[in-house]
């Protein structure tokens, strides 16, 4: 052992070779901690998914000792508010106009470096700032010589280092999500936090060992039998009613071919605009991940953006380039030029003296577009958008998936149509329907617009695969798997407004023929009188505008371009099951925006690869934003970001309750609550269910780990309709199945 003096205190340092176990008490400790997603591309998080190895019951009350802890040591919140304090200057993404020194050396050497002129953290005490000066600058060094400096037990390590990460836990979640997730991520950044949050302690409160019994009363006193029973019973009234509504889940006999065919993303709200447009005529939908099986990442030359356009759990394979036609190119040097200009605005805005030259010159227009767009946000929102088309009038683009080999155009487009259960009876137009949502000053955005994807709207790929479908080489590759595609079959893209319920087709008329000109104008009129039962529907169902009757769709609208509102849209609030088979299956079910529909034909899936990818991926991530749902609506302090009107943004990556709370990691109040007190989401697990024989998924769970654990640990719910002797079972935690009568 080393010893280094530290005041009164003689602090033993163990040598290297002593420090052999702290990378492993390091990698236990953040195995308690979720990720959670930057503002910019928002991911729907189990926020206790650090113990999904837990059965569910026994991870309630882990989650309310680690994470809902309303007294902390006072020692601790002092801790907390100083490293606040620097963690949101190191992570700044741009907030600030000074950005921290150091930053390039890692968060621990560069706070190590600059505490010492902090005197809230070490008092001017010159044994302190001695001491800062003589410390290791590897961070696991450190760690190992922090934790004998607090006597820190060797068998308490794992709890303590995971204390430091849970009495702090949305600054923990963004680090995991960085050293995980993050384009560049390293493990590194886990022991850099870490290192850092141990030096304040040591700074501030010296008696931090204290932390570990506080948490073990805490652990002892936490009860969460009512908690538990209240989500189990409403899981049981939600299955009773489900259940009763499917029947005996008889197929039809005969299937009349479609007018068209429209797949949209499984997400809740698709729900019931599908009902909607099939109510309007023949139309055929289907439910299919939104990112339609195309792992790519999307790029515009234009605006020089590129970015993943695809799940979390994959990695973007091809790139997809959104080119402009040739005959643009004029609109396309006026986009370019107030591209210029905004970022111009942005910097006169920013640095510090032009701000108030700004104001001078340009304080009278703001004012009185201020004033417009809180009393008029309808008229000002098209009022911006008719002088933004006039400035840089909008051009059309071409999707580009050149950079995708033919044979795995054929292969991807394959794989999703049999995914989709459409391999025949095809109808003259088929339309890729993506979703994204349209909103103003929200800081959630990205939370609206997808679930998966990091906010990014489904539009681009459906346009790709579209364009990929309408090729004669990939269709006559698919015609020697055995998927005929007729000549007069064309392949559309829109994409499904989640907030107003339009649709938008994108479609260049030229390349229609008479015939599909009109099958297009009576699509189009269909959606149009499908948006207007769909906002009757979903509109109808927020508080504010249940009196509206008439007016509902202007005032829905209004809504969507309201930068005062903070209930745009229910987003995925309700969800509560996860349906996978062919739509006959629903189609006369009221599923109340609740399901997640994902289409499947168990005939056509012989070896169960298909259904193996479901329940793997589009419905892992559907569990996913169930429990960010039912915690944030549980507890929505701790799992939550509490009232969207006390938010304050914290260096464009999260946001804060007032000026100094934890990085918030969850949905807002207004989010799950349909007032402040009064929940509108139900604190229920994700029920799936699956239409094929109980064999073929007992198979696929004996084989995929994961499955293993969200099912047997008592994450998800699994009802099997088998259609093999038409009768309903019910998997249990041993993976068996039990007849529901």
């Amino acid at each position: 052992m080393q010893k280094q003096d530290f005041g009164d205190e003689t602090l033993e340092l163990p040598l290297i070779d002593d420090c052999a176990t702290v990378e492993s008490a390091v990698e236990k400790s953040w195995s308690k901690i979720a990720p959670f997603w930057p503002l910019k591309n928002l991911i729907a998080v189990n926020p206790i998914a650090g113990f999904e190895d837990l059965p569910f019951k026994e991870a309630l009350v882990q989650a309310k000792a680690y994470f809902q802890q309303t007294e902390m040591p006072a020692g601790m919140q002092e801790v907390n508010r100083q490293s606040i304090k620097w963690l949101q200057a190191f992570f700044d993404e741009g907030q600030a106009t000074i950005k921290m020194p150091f930053k390039n050396a890692g968060l621990f050497k560069s706070t190590l470096s600059l505490i010492r002129f902090d005197s809230q953290i070490h008092q001017n005490d010159e044994h302190k700032i001695n001491w800062i000066k003589q410390q290791p600058n590897e961070p696991e060094a450190f760690i190992a010589s922090a934790l004998s400096y607090l006597k820190i037990e060797q068998h308490d390590w794992d709890l303590f280092l995971s204390l430091m990460l849970t009495t702090l836990p949305g600054w923990a979640a963004h680090i995991q999500y960085k050293a995980n997730w993050a384009a560049g991520s390293s493990s590194a950044e886990q022991s850099e936090y870490l290192a850092f949050r141990l030096a304040l302690t040591c700074l501030i409160w010296p008696d931090a060992k204290k932390l570990i019994n506080w948490h073990k009363n805490a652990l002892n006193s936490a009860n969460q039998e009512n908690t538990y029973n209240d989500i189990f019973s409403a899981e049981l009234s939600y299955q009773y009613k489900l259940l009763k509504q499917f029947g005996d889940y008889a197929p039809p006999q005969e299937q009349k071919k479609p007018k068209a065919q429209m797949v949209f993303c499984i997400d809740v709200r698709s729900e019931p605009f599908r009902r909607a447009i099939e109510a309007q005529g023949n139309y055929a939908t289907y439910g299919f991940a939104g990112f339609f099986g195309l792992p790519v990442s999307i790029s515009n030359p234009v605006t020089h953006e590129s970015y993943a356009s695809c799940p979390v759990l994959l990695k973007p394979a091809y790139n997809v380039a959104q080119t402009p036609d040739e005959a643009n190119q004029s609109n396309v040097h006026k986009h370019n030029r107030l591209t210029l200009l905004k970022k111009l605005y942005q910097s006169l805005k920013y640095t510090f003296t032009t701000p108030f030259n700004l104001v001078e010159t340009v304080g009278s227009t703001t004012g009185l577009w201020m004033f417009a767009r809180t009393l008029a946000p309808r008229a000002a929102d098209a009022m911006q958008a008719g002088l933004k088309k006039t400035i840089a009038p909008d051009f059309h683009t071409k999707t580009d998936v050149r950079n995708i080999p033919l044979s795995q155009q054929i292969g991807i487009s394959a794989n999703a149509l049999k995914m989709i259960g459409l391999t025949e009876n095809f109808s003259p137009m088929v339309v890729f329907c993506g979703h994204g949502s349209a909103t103003v000053n929200n800081t959630f955005s990205t939370a609206l617009d997808c679930g998966a994807c990091g906010g990014r709207h489904g539009g681009p790929n459906a346009r790709a695969l579209a364009e990929i479908l309408n090729s004669k080489a990939v269709r006559f590759g698919l015609s020697e798997q055995g998927i005929n595609i007729p000549d007069e079959t064309f392949f559309a893209a829109a994409e499904h407004n989640t907030t107003t319920d339009d649709v938008e087709i994108y479609i260049n008329e030229k390349d229609l023929s008479p015939t599909l000109s009109g099958h297009l104008k009576k699509l189009r009129e269909a959606l149009k009188a499908a948006q207007i039962s769909a906002v009757q529907y979903r509109g109808g169902q927020i508080p504010a505008e249940t009196a509206n009757g008439s007016n509902l769709r202007k005032s829905v609208a209004r809504r969507s371009t309201d930068w005062a509102e903070v209930r745009p849209e229910w987003g995925l609030a309700g969800n509560a099951s996860f349906i996978i088979g062919p739509r006959w299956l629903t189609e006369n079910i009221n599923l109340e925006g609740r399901s997640f529909l994902h289409s499947y034909e168990w005939q056509t899936d012989n070896n169960g690869s298909l259904l193996t990818s479901i329940l793997t991926a589009p419905m892992v991530v559907g569990q996913w934003i169930n429990a960010q749902y039912l915690f944030s609506t549980l507890d929505n302090v701790a799992f939550g970001a509490g009232s969207k009107i006390t938010n304050n943004i914290t260096g464009k990556i999260g946001v804060m309750q007032g000026n100094a709370s934890d990085l918030m990691h969850g949905l807002p109040l207004q989010s799950v609550f349909a007032t402040d007190t009064t929940p509108y989401h139900t604190t229920l697990r994700l029920t799936v269910v699956v239409y094929a024989p109980k064999e073929t998924i007992s198979g696929i769970i004996a084989q995929q780990a994961i499955l293993q654990k969200l099912f047997g640990n008592g994450w998800l719910h699994m009802i099997c309709l088998d259609p093999t002797d038409h009768k309903k079972y019910r998997l249990v935690r041993d993976l068996g199945w039990t007849h529901i009568n």
